[in-house]
């Protein structure tokens, strides 16, 4: 059985790449998405494809739709959604992710180190597991096929 899993979280290291190694390595049967990781493009995609936009205000809003469009096609195909908060970044994109992931009654796992634990305990709570780390992550997806 192959799982879609979906990635949400910052686009600024290589925690994903890590993710998809490592259930390779175990032979895991997962097809991985997420957002776009290309910042760049991520930021001028509205603009890309409507046009230019008369300031910062449109421009950014006409690519949050485009990539708001991506982001609830993606996770909606998703079998389960993988949100990692880390402590380098804001995490408001995580956060709504995380959030449309629970609408949808998707399982969802929820990564957040301990300094994280108070400010995020309402989506903690709401998640279907939350663990510490990547590691821990993939243990519980490696659960599945057990």
């Amino acid at each position: 059985m192959e799982l879609t899993v979906y990635l949400a979280g910052q686009i600024h290291d290589n925690w994903r790449d890590e993710i998809k190694e490592k259930a390779k390595k175990e032979s895991m049967p997962i097809d991985f998405v997420g957002p776009q990781e290309n910042h760049a493009r991520s930021d001028s995609i509205g603009e890309d494809i409507l046009g230019e936009q008369p300031g910062k205000l449109y421009r950014d809003d006409a690519a949050s739709s485009v990539n708001n469009f991506r982001t609830k096609l993606l996770l909606s195909k998703a079998d389960a959604v993988i949100a990692l908060f880390g402590e380098d970044y804001k995490q408001w994109n995580t956060a709504m992710d995380a959030s449309l992931a629970i609408q949808a009654s998707k399982p969802l796992i929820l990564i957040r180190p301990a300094s994280l634990i108070h400010p995020l305990k309402e989506l903690s709570n709401q998640a279907t597991i939350t663990v510490e780390t990547v590691e821990q992550a993939l243990e519980v997806l490696a659960y599945v096929y057990e």
